[in-house]
């Protein structure tokens, strides 16, 4: 079964530090695009950061850059998400996720806004407060 198992949220302190873990099963990441979402309250899923599997390129949502440093071991078939600094607006659910995309295009940045990936984790809570 092709699937992917987030792990690693939990309650930190705001400037506190996180590392989400997702692992694959089934398939390998290798040739995927692959990426972590986030859902707050009353808000819709955002595109947290990506790698896009054509210039393996990461990207990362302007709300966290230079906090958040994402990174795939596509031997250990496993996408981490490190998180330094979190403020209490990072609270949400997040997700990991992966899609094969259309061969012939090149996502780049536009992988932040992918909604329809084929596979997802079931989502991890992260929440920052004092």
């Amino acid at each position: 079964e092709v699937q992917l198992q987030a792990s690693g949220g939990g309650l930190v302190q705001p400037g506190g530090s996180l590392t989400l873990s997702c692992a694959a099963s089934g398939f390998t990441l290798d040739g995927y695009i692959v990426g972590w979402f986030r859902q707050a309250p009353g808000k819709e899923r955002e595109g947290v950061s990506c790698i896009d599997n054509k210039d393996h390129n990461d990207y990362y949502a302007d709300s966290v850059k230079g906090r958040f440093t994402i990174s795939s071991d596509n031997t250990k078939k496993m996408l981490y998400l490190q998180m330094k600094d979190l403020k209490p607006e990072d609270t949400a659910v997040y997700y990991c996720a992966a899609d094969q995309g259309n061969p012939y295009v090149w996502y780049g940045s536009h992988c932040l806004l992918m909604r329809s990936l084929e596979i997802w984790g079931q989502g991890t809570q992260v929440t920052v407060s004092s």
